[in-house]
């Protein structure tokens, strides 16, 4: 709040302050008024969910996803084969947050990790270098003239 009194005090409105900092006035005043400074003032959970995962079970499945048997397996894997075996250790979904919290949720495969890229680009440095067509193909416009003109030369016979 103190960046607004300071602008307002070298001239600025506190309208253009507000629209600088992406701030509706309303929720200046509402600041203001309330006394909050720009705090959030949302109370939040006061106690854990009674479903969280217990330190033990945790470790749990951070051991189930390490072991031997299931350490190239993803957990969209790892539980159904566990139920198979009549076991259950924690959701699919609780893998994978667990996984991703302890920083092991990396590619889990034999094979390489799958890599995106970028499309080639086909530039133009000129006019008339490069024609192209709606389904993406291009070719050069010396090549399609050159076919262009065997196919005249050409003609029936």
């Amino acid at each position: 709040m103190s960046f607004i009194e300071e602008g307002v005090s070298r001239g600025a409105s506190k309208d253009a302050i507000c629209n600088q900092f992406g701030l509706s006035s309303k929720t200046l005043k509402r600041w203001q008024k309330a006394g909050t400074a720009g705090t959030d003032g949302r109370k939040g959970p006061t106690k854990a969910p009674k479903h969280k995962l217990t330190p033990e079970e945790r470790a749990e499945v951070i051991e189930v996803a390490n072991s031997e048997e299931f350490r190239n397996l993803s957990p969209r894997q790892i539980v159904p084969r566990l139920a198979d075996e009549g076991r259950y250790v924690a959701s699919e979904s609780s893998f994978y947050r667990v996984l991703r919290e302890e920083g092991l949720l990396a590619h889990r495969s034999h094979r390489k990790a799958p890599v995106s890229r970028k499309p080639d680009e086909h530039r133009a440095s000129g006019p008339n270098q490069r024609i192209g067509h709606p389904n993406g193909n291009f070719r050069k416009r010396a090549d399609v003239s050159a076919r262009a003109a065997t196919r005249c030369r050409l003609g029936p016979a």
